[in-house]
């Protein structure tokens, strides 16, 4: 591949717009312009994730979330255009099956915490979670494939899994929810 970017900036957006990849130019608060970017966001904190010492089971697991996402950000910034099949949204469940096997059920709910990993975990899920939101704002306005809705769904639902699963295997304790504690 030759040098795709020889040049960072353009200066065509300081006016408040933006080119989508089919040429089409929007305002950069379109609802398109948000859900990429958020899904954009998400990746920058799957890769916070990534840059802690991981088991390599899991590193390979965010490069490929990270690979997806770019091509779920490729198929939102190009109207029409799907990137993802049902095929990932099924990964990340049978993923999320796979790492709850080791887990004990919950008897309550978590705080968002742990170990600097987990809670990086917990972030991106809440990340994930708004990116969602902001795609299904756009599926109001414009066509979105039914499979990046369900796989964001689910990935948020693995980065949850996934929190529990470093905090567990680097011995850093859940943080519970204490219904009974009080307020001081």
């Amino acid at each position: 591949m030759g040098n795709r970017l020889s040049r960072i900036y353009t200066r065509t957006g300081d006016q408040g717009d933006t080119d989508l990849g089919d040429g089409s130019r929007v305002a950069k608060d379109h609802p398109r312009v948000i859900a990429y970017g958020e899904v954009d966001e998400l990746n920058s904190h799957v890769g916070l994730i990534a840059a802690e010492d991981l088991p390599d089971e899991i590193s390979e697991l965010l490069s490929d979330i990270q690979h997806d996402l770019f091509d779920l950000g490729a198929e939102l910034v190009v109207p029409g255009h799907h990137a993802l099949d049902a095929a990932k949204v099924e990964t990340l469940e049978a993923t999320m099956d796979r790492f709850n096997q080791e887990l004990g059920p919950l008897q309550e709910f978590i705080l968002p915490g742990g170990g600097r990993a987990g809670a990086q975990a917990h972030l991106a899920r809440t990340v994930c979670r708004r990116a969602e939101r902001a795609v299904y704002v756009l599926s109001h306005e414009d066509k979105v494939s039914a499979v990046t809705l369900r796989y964001l769904n689910r990935l948020s639902d693995l980065l949850f899994v996934l929190a529990r699963v470093i905090n567990h295997r680097t011995g850093e304790p859940e943080v519970l929810w204490d219904r009974h504690r009080r307020q001081q």
